[in-house]
């Protein structure tokens, strides 16, 4: 019967040539977490932010209605709050609509800033690791070499 082969030490043997600096993995691992808080964070924000404001403007609109539809002696009167509610609806549109702009811009601000700071993060990780990489790879050649 044929005998299978155990790959066990032969395994272990490969994996022993090839280490793995698992810190590296755990520190990426914590750098994104970090960095998904942060982003989560700013869309939270914002979110809160874009919530009260349309809060605001209901409000705001509900209250403008209620004074459209009461009772006017003249039926000139009804024209009149209509037109000015239909006007001053148009303005409070297109202010809301800049503040819902300038919201959406400082998240586009603090993404970025945040991703330039991951960015800078992470180039440096990688310079050093690439640095202790060099310099294990320059012991190891020498050892083998005194060999």
């Amino acid at each position: 019967m044929a005998k299978t082969q155990d790959f066990t030490g032969i395994m272990k043997d490969f994996m022993g040539a090839f280490p793995v600096d698992a810190s590296a993995l755990e520190g990426a691992f914590k750098n994104t977490a970090a960095l998904n808080e942060k982003l989560t964070g700013v869309a939270l924000n914002a979110a809160e932010k874009s919530a009260e404001l349309s809060n605001k403007w209901t409000k705001d609109t509900i209250a403008k209605l209620a004074e459209v539809s009461k009772a006017k002696a003249e039926p000139a009167d009804y024209a009149k709050a209509f037109a000015d509610f239909a006007s001053s609806s148009a303005e409070v549109a297109a202010e809301n609509m800049a503040a819902f702009a300038e919201i959406a811009k400082k998240v586009q601000m603090d993404t970025v800033e945040l991703l330039m700071a991951a960015g800078k993060t992470a180039a440096e990780d990688a310079t050093a690791a690439v640095k202790k990489a060099t310099s294990e790879v320059t012991a190891a050649t020498r050892k083998a070499a005194a060999k």
